[in-house]
């Protein structure tokens, strides 16, 4: 990947290397050997930044987007995908430590001096040309279970939610990295000049979940450009992008014109790229102003398309219109649409608790895959559905006939996936009788990340970023791909 020492000369112009004179003709001579050409017009600086890193794909990619959405606070894989009679035939019993073999628990289960083992209230059966077992409480997905690839055997290492959620979205468990969706704008662009590379949408679930936070779709150390921009339910779906009251857009028009103007003539002086990346910015807000009014806007969807994702998608900002307007984003060829639903942390009270999740995701979920297919776009759209973690298979607290809760379990659980070349209707990964460990072809986070950018054409350890003296990747140093995913 090229330094950014290098990037900065070639955007530089020849009249700022030849009056600095810390650069003299030795910056010229960069300027030389790497090809650089004069000051782009504007025009050009906001398709120059917009454009991806990589000059071209390292393998031929199978997927151009991704819908990701993630189900924040650890969904229970052993009410949903995972079926263990063993659980039911034990329910009561303690766990045994040869099962357990002291791997470490969180501080809410810690003083336990038991761990009655819990079945799932709410039976299973077996669907599809697959087989796959999956729980009465997703009626819509076990209806395209060979459309999707069930992955059973997904782990990670925080025991936490908001290290576990921040290693998923940046491949590490500390802030600051930059998000999944900044890398691959970073690597791979814009496919459409109006609309945001990466898109954020958030909907709600029980009262009180766990909070997301918005560096969860930051840039990093990337340029600023690379962040998801949040759409929000109220009128004015991304913030601060309506003109203000007596602005008119050619009012507008001519104040972008001229503060690009000033922006350059700084760019003159300091030879900063980030400067570009400002005025590219700046006119992608502008364009917005159309663009996403139109993409919001359902009135042109037929009444078939809310039979199909429930009546909850004509109501903004729940689970159900975002997955239909992440449909409408993809449609015009958004790179990455990030969805989080909250409210999965399900500690006590989970039959219930459980259960109305289910009802908010279950059809909206379903639909977009099936929506997507009519539509001649899952072949290269990737679809992603899962959490940061699973759920033990022991009872938080007391364990009653009707009512149990789960605490998290990082060492096994599923996510699904469709679409952009994975294998349809695949069952991937086991894990134990009791639902505890994995026993066959375990999937790590930084392996579920590789695995993605190979899809999408990118090679995880060749997409890098120079930061503090060290080449960053989103695998960081790990990561291999899971081909057996591909159809």
């Amino acid at each position: 990947m090229r330094d950014p020492i290098i990037d900065i000369a070639c955007r530089m112009n020849r009249r700022h290397f030849f009056s600095k004179l810390s650069l003299g003709i030795g910056g010229a001579a960069l300027a030389s050997l790497v090809g650089c050409q004069s000051t782009p017009s504007e025009e050009r600086v906001d398709r120059e930044a917009l454009r991806g890193i990589l000059q071209s794909p390292h393998v031929a990619p199978k997927a151009r987007r991704v819908i990701y959405l993630f189900q924040s606070g650890g969904p229970s894989q052993l009410e949903l995908f995972d079926y263990k009679p063993t659980l039911q035939t034990r329910r009561g019993q303690d766990l045994p430590e040869s099962i357990r073999m002291g791997q470490r628990l969180t501080g809410m289960t810690a003083f336990q001096n038991s761990f009655p083992l819990a079945s799932s209230i709410y039976p299973f059966s077996q669907h599809g040309n697959s087989g796959a077992w999956v729980s009465e409480l997703l009626p819509y997905t076990s209806k395209i279970v060979d459309e999707i690839c069930i992955v059973r055997s997904m782990y990670t290492e925080a025991i936490n939610h908001d290290p576990a959620i921040t290693f998923f979205q940046t491949g590490s468990q500390l802030p600051g990295r930059p998000s999944m969706g900044a890398w691959l704008s970073y690597g791979l662009g814009s496919a459409n000049e109006d609309l945001p590379t990466f898109c954020v949408l958030l909907s709600r679930g029980l009262q009180r979940p766990q909070p997301i936070y918005s560096r969860l779709w930051g840039n990093g150390f990337l340029a600023a450009l690379h962040q998801g921009v949040k759409f929000g339910a109220g009128s004015e779906p991304v913030l601060y992008l309506n003109n203000p009251p007596g602005l008119e857009a050619s009012d507008r028009r001519s104040m972008l014109k001229q503060l690009a103007h000033l922006n350059e003539m700084h760019y003159e002086t300091t030879g900063d790229p980030a400067i570009h990346s400002r005025i590219a910015q700046y006119e992608m807000a502008y364009r917005m102003q159309t663009s996403v009014p139109d993409v919001t806007n359902l009135s042109d969807e037929p009444d078939s398309t809310f039979e199909l994702y429930g009546e909850d998608a004509r109501t903004p900002g729940t689970y159900a219109a975002n997955c239909l307007l992440a449909r409408r984003l993809a449609e015009r060829d958004v790179r990455f649409i990030q969805l989080y639903h909250m409210g999965w942390d399900q500690h006590a009270n989970l039959p219930q608790d459980i259960a109305m999740q289910c009802k908010d995701t279950d059809q909206a979920s379903a639909a977009l895959v099936i929506d997507l297919k009519q539509r001649g776009l899952l072949d290269d759209t990737l679809v992603i559905w899962g959490g940061e973690f699973g759920r033990t298979n022991y009872s938080q607290g007391v364990l009653t006939e009707t009512n149990y809760g789960r605490d998290h379990h990082p060492r096994c659980f599923t996510i699904w996936m469709a679409g952009g070349g994975v294998k349809a209707g695949l069952i991937y990964g086991g894990t134990d009788e009791f639902g505890y460990n994995i026993t066959d072809n375990p999937v790590h986070v930084h392996d579920f990340h590789a695995t993605i950018l190979h899809l999408l054409g990118i090679e995880h350890e060749r997409l890098t970023f120079r930061h503090q003296g060290r080449r960053f990747r989103l695998t960081d140093v790990h990561g291999h791909v899971v081909k057996d995913l591909f159809a």
